[in-house]
Order: C-alpha cells, then structure tokens, then sequence
C-alpha cells in the first residue's frame, strides 16, 4: 500500500514530528520490518488492512531496519517484525512475530477502542468563560441535553463546564453516568484531566507556601506538581508545565511518571494550541 497520512514510512528525520508527537492525538502502530524478513511480509498487509479499517483512529508507520538501523536501535529491535504501539508520546504495548488478526485486534482494543466507524472530530479546547458565560453554557447544555438524551457528548461537555465553574460534586456525577463508549471521548479525557488538577490541590497548602516549601528544597515534587496545578487552573499555562516538565527532568519514576501524565493532562485544556506543541516537543525530547 502507497504511503498516506493514515499508513506511512517512518525515518529518522520524521519519527518524532509523524510518531511521537502525532501519537498525543492519534495513536501509532509502528512496524519494524526488513525486505528479506519472510513473517514481515506475512504481517504487513494485515496491519494495512487493520490500520485502514480503524476509520481514522490508528496510524500505522514503518521502519525499514535495514535502512534506519539507528532507529530501530535506539529502541532496542532484535527481532522482526516487531511491532510497538505509540500513545501519549511513548510505547505502551506491542509483540514480536507474526500474529493472528483477532491477536492484534484484541491487542489495540485495550488502547485505541472500537475500530468500526470514523471518530469524530476532536473538539477545540475553549477559552476560558466569565462567571455569567459559564451559566449561560451550563444552562445551554441542559437544555440540549434534555432535547437529546442520547447525545452523551453534551454530558460530558456538560461535566467540563461544571468544572469550570467550581461545581465539582455535580460534574464528577455527570462523569460517573458516561456510557463506555463516551469515556474515552477527547471532551470526557479533558474533563477528568481538570478535575485531576482540582482534586490536586483541594486540601494543598497556599501558593506562597508551596513557593517557600520549593525554595527550601528544590527536590520537593509533590509541591512542585501542586504549585503547577494551580498555575494552569489559574491561566498560567507555562508557569504550570514548567514544573511538570521539572518533575519529569528529576525523576521519572516519581509518582509513577507523574511529571509525564501531568503534562499529557495538561495538554488536553490548555487553549493555546503553539503553546501546546512546544510544550510536547520539549517534553519529547526528555523521554527520548
């Protein structure tokens, strides 16, 4: 199959920009092949058919080994094929040989979900709203809501701008009552990555105390995280990834690589989509 934006070959020059930064939107199945490997030829078009019925919700790239020896040494290939799935910026899952399509269907339905129909599109992040703003949205939702039940996305809309505006007992309901099918929906991740940052610093002490506790001791990463969450609440963007990305830099295994999922959450609300990107590429070239 000719290379398109959905199945494509991935080098050197473009791994981080088409696999590792595009797997924060889409996630990437990347195939580690060779010309002269026999399973690989087996497992390609089964992948192609795979990737092409996803609908748009999966990626596949592929990495000739015998061309990019580099890449597929940086990530430690000794077999082939092997196959490794990108999500968030980094491998989450994969398998080596040559594998029946249930295999690989089951495989991708535990990080990517359904693969029979298109998904939509992902709704743009908004800005932030006034007091009076945000009551006319609430009240707007329950009105289409009300008039279609069934457009689950509303209520996760819905559960976004609760947040929003401080009314967490009724958002975090409206989050509990999603269907499957709707929690993993972009609108629902960024609702629940918000209220991950507001359930962060509900009983954490003050800014300036956070402040002092890091002047005193640098290494003190919760207080790093806290103060960072409420940087982004409060509209400071940078100044919150900021201390993300310097918990990243201090320990990855903090809080289990709580420097990296607090980034991933933060991407999903902050507006600023420049900010975003930079943001991402800096944190990329940390991980890899």
């Amino acid at each position: 199959m000719s290379a398109t934006a959905q199945i494509f070959h991935a080098t050197q020059d473009n791994f981080e920009l088409d696999v590792l930064e595009a797997s924060f939107t889409t996630p990437v199945l990347v195939d580690f092949w060779a010309p002269w490997c026999g399973p690989c030829k087996t497992l390609m078009p089964l992948l192609d058919k795979i990737v092409s019925e996803s609908g748009g919700t999966l990626k596949l790239a592929k990495v000739n080994t015998d061309e990019e020896m580099a890449l597929a040494g940086s990530f430690g290939i000794r077999s082939l094929p092997t196959v490794v799935l990108f999500k968030d910026g980094r491998p989450v899952d994969g398998f080596m040989g040559a594998q029946p399509e249930g295999a690989i269907r089951a495989l991708l339905a535990k990080h990517v979900g359904a693969q029979q129909a298109p998904a939509e599109p992902e709704p743009e992040a908004e800005e932030d709203l006034a007091a009076e703003d945000l009551e006319a949205a609430i009240a707007g939702l329950h009105a289409a809501i009300k008039a279609d039940p069934k457009k689950h996305e509303l209520k996760a809309e819905l559960a976004d701008a609760l947040l929003r505006a401080g009314l967490l007992s009724e958002a975090v309901a409206e989050l509990d009552q999603l269907p499957g099918e709707v929690q993993d929906h972009e609108v629902a991740r960024r609702a629940r990555a918000r209220l991950g940052f507001l359930q962060a610093v509900e009983h954490a002490p003050g800014d300036g105390e956070l402040q002092a506790d890091i002047a005193q001791n640098g290494g003190n990463l919760m207080a790093r995280y806290q103060l960072g969450a409420r940087f982004l609440l409060a509209g400071h963007f940078a100044a919150g990834m900021d201390q993300f990305l310097t918990i990243l830099k201090a320990d990855r295994k903090f809080g289990e690589d709580l420097g990296r999922r607090a980034l991933v959450d933060a991407f999903r609300i902050v507006p600023d989509a420049d900010l975003v990107g930079d943001y991402r590429r800096r944190m990329t070239s940390l991980l890899f």
